[in-house]
């Protein structure tokens, strides 16, 4: 486990996205989804979006989600992290990642951000065409 505890995995997205994918990580690893928090810019400027980034981090380890790394979502979360090494960003956020974070965030938080970032570049593929 890692020194700090359980990381904590936010969700941020656009419009309704992040408790879309909160909800299927539910479905399929049940109460494990609890470790994620939805995070949602509708209606929000980038500043009120980074406030509110701010203030749900906490002390210990985190991994914020985002769906883009250069829309709104991104950039809040690239400004929130940029001073902790406690915190990191993976930007294009899929599903296998998502599962992947709740059933191994207490690994040290560089070695999970690795894992996570191999996780969801290995579940992005296209199945040969069936003739």
């Amino acid at each position: 486990m890692n020194e700090h505890g359980l990381a904590r995995g936010i969700v941020v997205a656009h419009g309704p996205m992040a408790d879309a994918m909160i909800e299927a990580v539910r479905r399929i690893a049940g109460d494990k989804a609890d470790a994620l928090v939805p995070f949602s810019n509708e209606s929000k400027s980038p500043e009120a979006l980074k406030r509110e980034l701010d203030e749900a981090m906490g002390g210990g380890p985190v991994v914020v989600f985002t769906d883009l790394r250069s829309g709104s979502c991104g950039m809040a979360a690239l400004s929130s992290c940029r001073e902790s090494g406690r915190r990191a960003v993976v930007c294009g956020v899929n599903l296998p990642m998502l599962l992947d974070f709740v059933f191994h965030r207490g690994m040290p938080i560089e070695q999970l951000v690795d894992r996570l970032v191999d996780c969801g570049r290995a579940s992005i593929m296209s199945p040969p065409a069936r003739p």
